[in-house]
C-alpha cells in the first residue's frame, strides 16, 4: 500500500510540475509574441508617417503649394518605438530621425520651401537619399531583431 501511495503521489507531483512548467513556457511564448506584435505595429506606424509626409512634401514642391503635417503624431510614433524596440533598432530609429531632420532642412526649412523656391523632382530625390539610406539601415536592424531567418535588404522599398 505504501508503494502505491508513493507512486500516486509522485505521479501527481510530476503532473503538477508539468502543468506549472508548461504554463510558464506558454506564458513566456505569449509575452514574446505580444512584444513582437507591439514592435511591428510601432515600426509600421513610423514608416506610414514617413511615407505620408514624404509624399505630401514631394507633391507640395511639384505643385508649388503649401503643406502641413501633424508632427506631434510623428514624434509620438517615434516615442512608441522607443518603448518596445531593442537597443540596436532604437539606435537606428534615432539615426533615421536625424536623417529626416536634415532632409527637412533641405526641402522645407529656410529658403527652399514649396512656395518660395520649390525643388525640381531631381533635387528632391537627391535630398531624399540620406533618409532613404537610413530607412534601409533601420529596416535591416528590424529584420535582424526578428531573427536569423530574415536576410538583409540591399535596397529600400516605399518612402
Amino acid at each position: 500500500m505504501l508503494e502505491s501511495l508513493v507512486t500516486t503521489a509522485a505521479g501527481a507531483l510530476l503532473a503538477t510540475v508539468g502543468v506549472l512548467v508548461g504554463g510558464a513556457v506558454t506564458r513566456r511564448a505569449q509575452d514574446q509574441q505580444w512584444n513582437r506584435d507591439q514592435q511591428l505595429a510601432a515600426y509600421q506606424e513610423v514608416f506610414t508617417h514617413y511615407a505620408k509626409f514624404t509624399m505630401e512634401l514631394r507633391r507640395a514642391h511639384g505643385d508649388r503649394r503649401g503643406w502641413d503635417y501633424d508632427w506631434g503624431e510623428w514624434s509620438a510614433a517615434l516615442l512608441r518605438v522607443s518603448l518596445v524596440a531593442p537597443a540596436e533598432v532604437a539606435t537606428e530609429v534615432e539615426n533615421f530621425g536625424r536623417a529626416i531632420d536634415t532632409f527637412l532642412d533641405q526641402v522645407e526649412r529656410g529658403d527652399r520651401t514649396p512656395l518660395r523656391d520649390p525643388l525640381s523632382p531631381e533635387e528632391f530625390e537627391a535630398a531624399r537619399q540620406a533618409p532613404a539610406a537610413a530607412q534601409v539601415r533601420l529596416v535591416n536592424a528590424i529584420r535582424r531583431s526578428f531573427g536569423d531567418d530574415h536576410r538583409e535588404l540591399p535596397f529600400g522599398l516605399g518612402g
